[in-house]
């Protein structure tokens, strides 16, 4: 157990974890600090939401904090936090040279969630109706600052492999500053997987995601457009049901019953959901990450089918949980295929129980995460010493964003 030190979280927003992966992982790393004896305090700029998890039941302090205000300055000076997590680069360029000038001596850990430019990159390319190539990622400014800030952190976790090589191969991240830290689950037990439903008792297909999250909102798209027609043409019985947290007046405005094509809004409870439905649809066409919508599907004994954007990174060489296409029909065929023969539906439910025990399981990873921040911080000097970089960006930072900051404080006033 570790004793006497604290951590400070500074959210994007406000954690949900029953709305998007984001919010789930952000509590998964919260309960690895709890369960190691660490001090949590959460705070964040974000307002406040009807569906954010009330930290206090973790043991976690919270506190709003304001943008361009010295006030942070004041709190985090008598906090004094020994580990400030920024959770997405957009809070460690808001925050980051306020704690290097209060608290010098923090471990300074950067979650990245997903690569915002590789997610952005992939967006522009498909919409410009054009192959991604990894050049689209030079080019884009978010990758400056998303980039500028890995390398002001000391260390950045990263949820997907993918992503580890393409920060080392394309921007010539050094190794030392990057960790994979994947989402981390609890094992799946045999009561469970002997109380999930069974094929005969599920029905329907079903897509899941929060539609704040562009990739999503495209694949509802996809899906109705393209993908469900051809379904339907092969089963006119099917019914698809999309839920998602947050749905515009644009994606109401896709809810047809005719075509048993349904717009559920937000679930109550997404595993109840996902583990009454037969198949997961998840027809991503951009993205980065992990994929916590097909995570939760494999929890759930629930088969997919997805794009390989959709997979990447989260299978490694096991076999999927279902089926990959990135072709429509194709993604139809194997679609009716998994929802209609049992023995194939059977295997990809098995597929997906050995994708969580061999490569998300919280006992695997959590102790080798606290054992590496507890070296980095017995080594911090020599660490930022061999990141010239880091200190170079570091020293820009506090002269340029600084007194951009302090210049709005005093307009604010």
């Amino acid at each position: 157990m570790i004793a006497n030190q604290r951590v400070l979280i500074i959210g994007f927003v406000w954690p949900e974890p029953n709305s998007s992966a984001a919010g789930g992982r952000m509590v998964q790393l919260i309960r690895i600090f709890k369960q190691q004896g660490y001090e949590v305090t959460f705070t964040s700029s974000a307002s406040d939401s009807d569906y954010m998890i009330n930290l206090n039941t973790l043991g976690v302090s919270i506190k709003s904090i304001s943008l361009n205000c010295s006030s942070f300055d004041v709190f985090v000076k008598e906090l004094n936090p020994s580990i400030v997590l920024f959770d997405r680069f957009m809070m460690e360029e808001q925050f980051g040279w306020r704690v290097v000038e209060n608290c010098p001596d923090a471990l300074r850990v950067l979650d990245t969630e997903d690569l915002h430019c590789l997610r952005l990159a992939r967006q522009k390319a498909f919409k410009e109706n054009r192959p991604f190539t990894t050049d689209d990622l030079l080019v884009e400014d978010v990758a400056k600052r998303e980039i500028a800030s890995i390398l002001r952190c000391d260390i950045s976790l990263m949820i997907a492999e993918y992503e580890m090589e393409l920060l080392q191969s394309v921007f010539k991240i050094n190794s030392s500053l990057l960790y994979y830290l994947p989402l981390l689950l609890d094992p799946i037990t045999v009561s469970t997987i002997q109380n999930l439903p069974s094929f005969e008792e599920r029905k329907n297909f079903v897509f899941i995601g929060n539609f704040l999250h562009e990739p999503n909102w495209n694949a509802v798209q996809y899906l109705k457009e393209t993908i469900w027609p051809l379904i339907k043409k092969q089963m006119p019985e099917a019914v698809l049901q999309i839920y998602g947290a947050y749905p515009s007046q644009k994606v109401l405005q896709l809810h047809q019953p005719k075509e048993d094509f349904y717009i559920m809004g937000r679930a109550d409870n997404a595993q109840v959901v996902v583990r009454s439905a037969r198949v997961v649809l998840a027809p991503l066409r951009f993205g980065a990450g992990i994929k916590g919508k097909l995570v939760e599907a494999m929890q759930c004994g629930t088969p997919s089918v997805t794009t390989a954007i959709g997979a990447e990174s989260m299978c490694g060489n096991l076999p999927w949980n279902g089926f990959i296409g990135d072709n429509s029909q194709v993604f139809a065929d194997k679609a009716v295929e998994l929802y209609q023969e049992k023995t194939v539906w059977l295997k990809a439910q098995e597929n997906g129980f050995e994708i969580i025990e061999k490569r998300y399981l919280k006992s695997v990873f959590a102790d080798g995460f606290i054992q590496h921040i507890l070296n980095l911080q017995t080594h911090i000097k020599k660490h930022r010493l061999h990141n010239f970089i880091g200190t170079l960006l570091q020293h820009h930072t506090l002269t340029s964003t600084k007194y951009m900051s302090r210049w709005i404080e005093e307009k604010n006033k």
